[in-house]
């Protein structure tokens, strides 16, 4: 058998795809409970998604979405890691900026608690990436993309996606405003 060079840069990059997934499922929690929930979208998904982000740079105007968009579609696979929409139920925690958590929900608010937790998972997620020397980037841009497809359940309301790729210069890294690579 004879495995190239372009399957084996592939079948890496996937491979730490599922790593980053269990590192993001493992990362510490701030209360020990877990909202946080995460998949890895290729192929026809990942082309669904770059479309969704294209459309979403057109109608808000945003450049920085179209140019994302473009990343997107020049990747290998993206990772999505998102939190769920479940306030602990605490009475006087406040950390969320509201009284209580029942103020928050009714406000249309975050957890304080699972917006930590995402970011703590995504650390976790692309220090995995960076240690295997897999080129990658947090895409808020990627996430509200997984949202308007409905990826994730309705609770989850905040999602991050992390596109993968492994070339000889990142894909990620000269991206001025405006530029999309195609």
């Amino acid at each position: 058998m004879l495995k190239t060079m372009a399957q084996a840069e592939k079948d890496t990059v996937m491979a730490v795809a599922d790593l980053m997934v269990t590192a993001a499922k493992t990362a510490p929690k701030g209360s020990g409970r877990d909202t946080v929930v995460a998949a890895i979208v290729s192929g026809e998904e990942k082309a669904r998604l770059a479309q969704a982000m294209r459309e979403l740079g057109e109608e808000y105007k945003e450049d920085f979405i179209i140019r994302d968009s473009g990343n997107v579609e020049n990747s290998i696979c993206v990772v999505l890691i998102g939190c769920k929409d479940e306030p602990f139920g605490l009475g006087n925690c406040s950390m969320c900026g509201f009284e209580n958590c029942a103020a928050m929900k009714k406000a249309g608010a975050n957890c304080a608690f699972n917006v930590t937790d995402l970011g703590i998972a995504i650390g976790s997620a692309v220090s995995i990436a960076a240690d295997n020397r897999i080129d990658n980037r947090v895409m808020y841009s990627a996430g509200k993309g997984a949202l308007k497809l409905g990826f994730f359940p309705q609770n989850v309301r905040v999602i991050y996606g992390i596109p993968l790729n492994a070339t000889s210069k990142s894909i990620y890294y000269d991206r001025a405003a405006g530029s999309v690579l195609r």
